[in-house]
């Protein structure tokens, strides 16, 4: 492979903000795999947000962007799986998988997508230095009639259509909106745009810590909610804190921890097999690896309002919840799923068209 942008190339990023800002270009924000796309020739390779090759989790993705993109080109993008109109998180985490014929097999059960929405190189030019507009214009000629798998990414400079998508797209399963400034050089690892996500809150009861990896402080609450059956659900953490709230809030929950974790309503989470029927904290997976998956059990008694974006399958916070405020005025048995604000369904087809046949 010899291309004027090689290999490994580490995206540019985004910050959030509260609002849609005025003048940008504006773009659904993906919930899924960003990946930069290198192809030359008959040779394609994904590359991920850390550098690290997603090629071999992606076979049927390959062989569609080589016969789709331009012959030489770098292509920014985000990976997704649909399924049943909206985006699939869960299912393209499955895809990281270190058995070949389990990753064959996904391919052909649940096959990926990609959505390009920007270029980084064309032929033997390398275009990182490029105004975006002029990016964006080269990568929807170069993309002029392409079909699925392989799309691109809707965009306009339209303030009040973004706001729309903001509102519409979440249905799909986005994480709202992102914008970026015309003029923009591609600026690989810097927070160069900007990003307007859904934000709610929920009350939910805090059943566990885990300590932080410097030593006897909070790192993460563990957070949990009633099902419809009054069962406890592990749906999420909250781990947003200074070191010197991480050390108050040890001696803050200090009252409600448990001697004997049996009493506790995950007392199963170290039973692997117990996970196939509720959701508990310290769930075995291919990200947690040898990690260090113990917790504090407390007495889950105190309730807190955390913000989220949403909901992965209506099961658990897809993101890293955010610390709001105690609420000694709820009890732990008010906070359950009921409570929680769901999108209005949108289907993925209105954005990217049908799949293709």
């Amino acid at each position: 492979m010899d291309l004027p942008v090689m290999p490994p190339v580490k995206p540019m990023l985004a910050k959030s903000v509260k609002t849609i800002p005025p003048g940008m270009q504006y773009e659904a924000k993906w919930d899924g795999f960003r990946a930069i796309v290198f192809r030359d020739g008959p040779d394609v390779e994904l590359g991920s947000r850390t550098g690290k090759p997603l090629t071999r989790y992606f076979p049927e993705l390959v062989d569609a962007l080589r016969e789709r993109l331009p012959e030489r080109c770098v292509v920014d993008g985000e990976i997704v799986i649909a399924l049943d109109g909206r985006l699939d998180f869960d299912a393209l985490s499955e895809r990281i998988h270190p058995a070949e014929s389990r990753v064959r097999t996904l391919a052909e059960r649940t096959p990926a997508s990609f959505v390009a929405f920007d270029l980084l190189a064309l032929a033997d030019e390398s275009l990182l230095g490029t105004p975006l507009t002029d990016r964006r214009a080269l990568l929807a000629r170069a993309l002029d009639g392409v079909d699925a798998p392989v799309h691109l990414a809707p965009a306009t400079t339209d303030r009040d259509v973004a706001r729309r998508w903001f509102d519409q797209y979440e249905g799909a399963g986005l994480d709202g909106v992102v914008a970026k400034p015309l003029d923009l050089a591609y600026q690989q690892d810097q927070r160069a745009m900007f990003k307007i996500k859904h934000e709610r809150t929920a009350d939910v009861v805090v059943a566990g810590y885990r300590l932080h990896k410097s030593g006897p402080v909070v790192g993460s609450l563990l957070l949990g909610l009633y099902d419809g059956r009054g069962v406890l659900q592990h749906v999420g953490v909250s781990a947003a804190f200074t070191m010197a709230r991480r050390a108050e809030l040890v001696e803050e929950l200090e009252p409600l921890r448990l001697a004997d974790a049996s009493e506790h309503p995950w007392a199963a989470w170290s039973d692997e097999s117990a996970h196939e029927t509720a959701r508990l904290p310290g769930a075995p997976s291919r990200w947690s690896g040898k990690k260090d998956l113990s917790w504090v059990p407390l007495r889950p008694d105190r309730v807190a309002e955390v913000a989220y974006d949403h909901m992965e399958n209506g099961a658990r916070f897809r993101h890293t919840a955010r610390f709001r405020r105690w609420r000694p005025d709820r009890t732990p048995e008010s906070c359950t799923y009921e409570q929680l604000e769901e999108p209005v369904g949108y289907d993925l087809a209105e954005i990217l068209g049908p799949p293709s046949a």
